[in-house]
């Protein structure tokens, strides 16, 4: 046998192959600097020593289409027994095993397992283009003819198309587990492994320590990873009785992506090609919170909160408060009451409380009931003292999607932004009371508001039915005095009201009386026509019910829109000073201030604040660009610009301040 290595490595030499070929037959080898490559060049295998690694060789395959400084090799054969001192031939003997000799003395380093099909005298171990090295019993590289493949026995590299997991019925269990160093492929010290067990999860162990897991399956996403989606990739789990299983595809061929178990970096790590360099495309675990079980039992993390990152779940409180106060929440939490376990007939006994934005408990020693409804599910827990939890099986499942049981204490959980599923936590009926009062009693402002807005609006109703009345008895009163508005309307339009240059006695006096009731200043009317220039119409910024509204400045700067009351409007002075009266004691923080008013002849004028663009509009209509929003103000806003808009505004922004 050692004579005959010696002759292959010598054949080798001496008569190398013209072109690289892409497989080996049945008695074929390959030696010393001798590779195979894959039909595309995508893949080489042959024999390599890693740089630091004094001279030890292994057979290995790494990428071949790509320059790089030292190849990146995704899969070692001989990882436990290197060659030292000597060239390696890489033999397909007659029983349909790969063998690695040591051409010194021809002794086996490493074999294949046994081929799970009878070979033929036909029969090819080919490297293909996806990195996978296949035994074929008759060289027709179907998948029926598949007697061994280098894609069951993964290193420390998951290439597309590979499987991480469990084969039952082939009695094969595939992991990655890390290089010890960048100089040595030997298995290290972490390994990315499926174990079995309640719903399917992925765990990184460091020997036999958790230190980070994926989550359980819930038949839709990897409950520890719900934002892992990308259009370029495709992930995918199975789980059946014979096979469970993850892998993952690109979306295109010239893609190069693998997935690593990094031993210097104690994670698993994805990485995609990307402008003549790997790229880290993630990596797990990412924060604190990824690491397995940090805030102990009954409790969960949370990288948005401030303080503390650790949480008990409803119901619970910290087992220690004095290391909780330390941020030590190893000793996780535990019932604020005991459970009474009771049949589930009576109100007092216990009940569920849901919690949806959670990474699912580890679930390997949970209980899965395939043909359980979740209300059999609920009915089942109630009437197991040690159940604490239960949640669907599988949410892509329909009406008969299975459920899941955690007798067990619930570890593991954290909390994130988007829903990931329901699950429903067993506690005591008097902390589900509690915490249905603590949900009202935060509810409370928002009903509140709404009794407020209640309020708001039969206050305005009320007022516009008393201003529709007056008016109603004005108009009367007038047709019994023959009284016409034709004959001294102006021939601009009725809205263009006569200027009055003289005080009307009788309104003055009946003024200084209302001002005793309410604290308005009352503006003369050349202060009003000094600040919007005379009533300009490049100051006219809206026309509603109770007349044209004009922007102006005062003397001292301060910015107003000034509402000029029209004939329309078949307002006295009287109905005038109610309406005046009654938003002058409205005055609120949420409202439009009013500011005063002015009574001269048969001018009638209220002084409000000038609200600015994107200010009450915002509220009404929404976040819109400038141009919209002018659009609003000028068109819309003042459309209902009467004794209602300050009303509105408080309710509008009642919600975000607490109420009017």
């Amino acid at each position: 046998m050692r004579a005959r290595a010696l002759c292959l490595v010598l054949l080798a030499a001496f008569f190398p192959t013209s072109a690289p070929t892409d497989s080996i037959g049945l008695g074929a080898s390959i030696a010393g600097n001798q590779t195979l490559v894959s039909p595309g060049g995508v893949f080489q295998l042959g024999f390599f020593s890693p740089d630091g690694g004094a001279g030890r060789r292994y057979l290995g395959i790494w990428y071949y289409g790509i320059r790089e400084a030292r190849p990146t090799v995704v899969w070692v054969a001989n990882r436990q027994s290197p060659l030292v001192g000597s060239p390696g031939v890489l033999r397909l003997s007659a029983d349909g095993r790969l063998v690695v000799l040591d051409s010194q003395n021809g002794t086996a380093v490493w074999s294949s397992a046994a081929p799970t099909r009878n070979v033929t005298a036909g029969s090819a171990a080919r490297l293909r283009d996806d990195g996978n090295f296949v035994l074929s019993s008759d060289r027709s590289g179907s998948e029926q003819s598949v007697a061994w493949q280098s894609y069951d026995y993964p290193t420390d590299t998951l290439l597309p198309g590979m499987k991480l997991g469990v084969d039952l019925r082939a009695g094969i269990t595939r992991n990655i587990t890390s290089w010890s160093s960048p100089a040595d492929p030997s298995p290290g010290a972490y390994t990315f492994r499926l174990v079995l067990g309640g719903l399917p999860q992925f765990f990184l162990l460091r020997g036999a320590a958790k230190i980070y897991t994926s989550g359980p399956w819930n038949g839709e996403v990897l409950t520890g990873v719900p934002y892992l989606q990308s259009s370029d990739f495709t992930f995918r789990v199975v789980s059946g009785p014979d096979e469970t299983y993850y892998s993952y595809s690109v979306g295109a061929s010239s893609l190069l992506s693998r997935l690593v178990v990094d031993g210097a970096a104690g994670q698993v790590q994805r990485f995609v090609w990307v402008n003549g360099g790997w790229s880290s495309f993630w990596y797990y675990p990412t924060d604190p919170c990824d690491n397995y079980a940090q805030c102990g039992a009954f409790g969960y993390c949370d990288t948005a909160q401030q303080t503390t990152q650790c949480s008990c779940l409803p119901g619970f409180r910290p087992r220690s408060p004095q290391q909780w106060n330390l941020r030590d929440a190893s000793g996780g939490c535990v019932r604020s009451t005991s459970l009474s376990c009771g049949n589930g007939s009576s109100s007092s006994d216990d009940g569920f409380w849901v919690v949806n934005r959670m990474k699912l408990p580890e679930a390997t020693n949970a209980t899965v009931h395939a043909g359980m409804t979740l209300e059999q599910c609920r009915q089942e827990c109630l009437g197991n003292c040690s159940c604490r939890a239960y949640a669907a099986a599988n949410v892509s499942g329909g009406v008969s999607r299975g459920c899941v049981i955690w007798a067990v204490d619930l570890l593991d959980m954290r909390q994130y932004a988007t829903v990931v599923e329901d699950v429903y936590i067993r506690l005591a009926r008097s902390e589900i009371d509690a915490l249905n009062a603590a949900a009202a009693a935060a509810n409370g402002g928002g009903r509140h508001s709404k009794r407020v807005v209640t309020a708001v609006v039969a206050t305005v109703a009320g007022v516009l039915l008393l201003l529709a009345v007056g008016c109603f008895v004005w108009r009367k009163r007038r047709k019994r005095q023959g009284e016409t508005d034709s004959s001294s309307a102006p021939a601009g339009g009725e809205d263009v009201l006569p200027f009055r240059a003289r005080k009307h006695p009788a309104l003055e006096e009946d003024w200084k009386c209302a001002k005793k009731d309410v604290d308005l200043p009352l503006f003369d009317l050349e202060v009003i026509l000094a600040a919007t220039d005379s009533f300009a119409l490049h100051n006219k910024i809206g026309e509603g019910g109770f007349g044209p509204v004009y922007m102006g400045k005062l003397e001292d700067g301060q910015e107003v829109a000034v509402k000029r009351l029209s004939r329309r409007s078949m307002q006295g002075a009287v109905e005038f000073k109610n309406e005046v009266k009654l938003i002058a004691k409205l005055q609120h923080r949420n409202l439009v201030r009013l500011l005063g008013c002015c009574i001269d002849e048969d001018e009638r004028m209220l002084l409000y604040e000038y609200m600015h663009n994107q200010s009450l509009d915002t509220f009404i209509f929404g976040q819109l660009n400038l141009a919209e929003t002018r659009g609003i103000q000028r068109e819309k806003f003042p459309q209902t610009m009467n004794l209602t808009y300050p009303l509105l505004l408080c309710a509008v922004q009642m919600k975000g301040s607490g109420g009017c």
